[in-house]
């Protein structure tokens, strides 16, 4: 069995967790506060060590299961035995709910660099899912239910964080229209433009999700973090969370940093042709020189739902609040407000044609 990392409480043994609202760690039995700080000398420890060779992987022939990648671990809290992915760096045990980090998963080459600690609570993540729905008038009913919520979860997500300079070389073709008529006559005058743009431009911290497990369109869906806000990374802001450890590493993501980092500066200078008619790209060249890569630890709160045997993800940035997620559609709704809509157009239309036939 492999040895899990907890937080205990001098005071009264308890199990200590991260506490988003005073940014300290916090005993939910005594009440007693701690700053992150005063247990650092404990991730000290965890840089001296090893990563995966900590791990002892359990393929005992009466467990033969966990020859598929889980790993076994013994909660220190009440002996019971806590089953995980490969992956899988902080988690609760099943049976105290005591946090446990996977000190092996954060150690070493696998230890982050950084980490963002969690501004907003599971209430914040509830309310953001209320507010969410309010307002959806194609939203059906039942769905607006809390009861319906499967879970609500706070995610560390393991992201690499790229820095790079982008050199950009555009060229648009573009048009400038003028009109005017005499007596007997409407004229169009069609001017035609080669534009150019070219520059530098400096990027710092692209984020690019290294975990499987999180939807890449999701998580970019709930940007930006505001990075400044980071800190060095310590186990202790891991505690009662879940976390993983990355699973994509920073090679095999560079690709979508370049995508992203493309497409950003073709984006800011395609911003600065301004005032035509008509801008159709060209030629663009964008070459990218890779900079610093940092590995760090993003906080996202995850909630699940199912609606007729389909299962509905949400997201909310647990620094900002920003909150996405798809939503099912009321077809019986939606086909009132669309004959609604028609019949408003079909007026309108009528109305038109009055007042034309009057003039």
């Amino acid at each position: 069995m492999a040895t899990l990392l907890e937080y205990k409480c001098p005071c009264c043994g308890g199990a200590l967790s991260f506490d988003s609202e005073l940014q300290k760690m916090k005993c939910p039995y005594c009440d007693t506060e701690f700053e992150t700080e005063t247990l650092r000398q404990m991730d000290e420890v965890l840089k001296e060590t090893s990563t995966e060779d900590d791990v002892n992987w359990n393929t005992e022939e009466k467990q033969p299961w966990l020859d598929s990648g889980l790993c076994s671990y013994v909660c220190q809290s009440c002996g019971g035995e806590i089953i995980t992915d490969s992956t899988t760096a902080a988690t609760n045990c099943p049976y105290c709910d005591n946090p446990v980090v996977m000190g092996g998963r954060v150690a070493g080459t696998l230890r982050p660099d950084l980490v963002l600690p969690f501004q907003l609570d599971k209430e914040a993540a509830m309310e953001g899912l209320k507010k969410h729905l309010k307002g959806k008038t194609l939203l059906p009913k039942i769905f607006a239910s809390e009861n319906k919520i499967q879970e609500v979860k706070g995610v560390y997500v393991p992201v690499w964080l790229f820095d790079a300079e982008a050199k950009a070389n555009l060229r648009f073709h573009g048009t400038r229209l003028r009109t005017w008529s005499d007596s007997n006559y409407i004229y169009t005058e069609t001017r035609h433009y080669s534009i150019h743009r070219g520059g530098d431009l400096a990027f710092l911290d692209v984020p690019v999700d290294g975990s499987t497990k999180m939807p890449d369109d999701l998580m970019e869906s709930i940007e930006p973090f505001d990075l400044t806000k980071a800190v060095d990374f310590q186990t202790a802001y891991l505690a009662g969370y879940l976390a993983d450890k990355y699973d994509v590493d920073a090679k095999q993501s560079e690709t979508r940093a370049n995508e992203r980092i493309r497409n950003s500066t073709a984006q800011a200078f395609a911003s600065t042709v301004i005032g035509y008619s008509t801008v159709i790209p060209e030629h663009t060249s964008i070459q990218i020189a890779a900079g610093h890569v940092q590995y760090a630890l993003l906080p996202v709160w995850l909630l699940t739902t199912k609606y007729r045997d389909k299962t509905y993800i949400f997201a909310m940035n647990g620094q900002s609040g920003k909150f996405v997620g798809d939503l099912p559609m009321d077809k019986g709704a939606f086909w009132k407000w669309f004959a609604g809509l028609t019949a408003a157009v079909s007026a309108a239309g009528v109305a038109v044609s009055w007042l034309l036939g009057l003039l």
